[in-house]
């Protein structure tokens, strides 16, 4: 298989992206929203937006401290702005509302919102939290379910490179996030996380069908020996011992051709659908979905361009080292 053959190249563009996504998440970081760092949200939408400059120069005047004022588009298609601020009191905040109606026309506060700090943290480190625990259950149920396959790499070798390959699918969308708001003013928010999540939940159900299809062949493609070993204490039992029909590397290459198509075929009507809520969602939404987008991009590559080449990798360097030894 073309994939496992020339593994080696595409293992180097994995490693190359991870780098890239980590350097720029590490020097630019992510540009958390209100649903993180606590403060007020306030979008206001018009019949006819006035110009932004307008809008800065009256906020200026009411000595709200650092914000942040970006134009959007509301769910019923009108111009509006996007205020991020600290949190207001209620003089404040009527005093914010009346500066940014009073300019355009038919201008009307559409979403108020206001978080606490404490309560920012508390989402933040449950989000943490969620991602750490989504990882670990995926590492036993792997090492769990591939337990009958413990030939040439242990059946916990498949949860850690099904991590690896996450851990890939993460950080790319991160990285796009960091770029996102960095360019583009774009916070990352609660349904940020959920996206994240659910790249999770995608990317790693599209591995384990390929694994799964490598467990099978590896139980079609083995012949199994029967040895009594003597232990130190004069004790006899018996072991099992496999033989491989055919090379791993060739194993592990059937089960990714028979899968593949599976693989890009949900991969493609997952991004038609996805594309359908970016296009045509609400605003709401855009971000989440370009998310999702690029998750499952990334996703599918680690399914078909890293698993499995490294997890060939492992089993040559674990057979190079018995080899030797022996």
């Amino acid at each position: 298989m073309f994939f496992v053959t020339h593994k080696q190249f595409f293992l180097g563009i994995a490693v190359t992206v991870v780098i890239a996504s980590v350097f720029l998440i590490a020097t630019l970081g992510l540009r958390l929203g209100i649903d993180f760092t606590g403060g007020a949200l306030t979008e206001v939408a018009y019949q006819t937006a006035p110009a932004k400059e307008v809008l800065t120069e009256r906020l200026d005047r009411l000595g709200l401290g650092g914000y942040s004022l970006r134009e959007t588009i509301d769910e019923q298609g009108r111009d509006g702005y996007l205020l991020r601020t600290r949190d207001l009191s209620e003089d404040e905040r009527a005093r914010v509302a009346e500066a940014l109606v009073q300019e355009g026309s038919g201008g009307e506060v559409a979403r108020y919102t206001s978080i606490g700090p404490v309560i920012g943290q508390e989402l933040k480190d449950k989000a943490v939290w969620a991602i750490a625990g989504v990882s670990l259950v995926i590492i036993l149920y792997v090492a769990f379910a591939f337990s009958g396959v413990s030939y040439p790499v242990g059946s916990w070798i498949y949860g850690v490179i099904t991590i690896l390959a996450l851990l890939h699918d993460v950080l790319v969308p991160t990285a796009a996030m960091v770029l996102l708001g960095y360019f583009f003013g774009v916070e990352a928010d609660v349904l940020f996380v959920t996206a994240l999540l659910a790249v999770l939940g995608y990317s790693v159900n599209d591995t384990i069908v390929v694994f799964d299809r490598v467990r099978e062949n590896l139980v079609k493609y083995r012949k199994e020996k029967k040895v009594k070993v003597t232990s130190s204490d004069g004790l006899q039992r018996e072991e099992v011992h496999y033989t491989l029909l055919k090379p791993f590397e060739e194993i592990v290459g059937i089960s990714l051709s028979e899968t593949l198509m599976r693989s890009i075929n949900t991969s493609v009507t997952t991004l038609i659908a996805l594309g359908a809520l970016y296009f045509f969602g609400g605003e709401v939404t855009r971000t989440f979905s370009l998310i999702l987008i690029i998750g499952v991009i990334a996703g599918t590559y680690s399914s078909i361009c890293i698993a499995n080449p490294l997890l060939v990798h492992i089993a040559q360097r674990k057979l190079d080292k018995e080899r030797v030894a022996s």
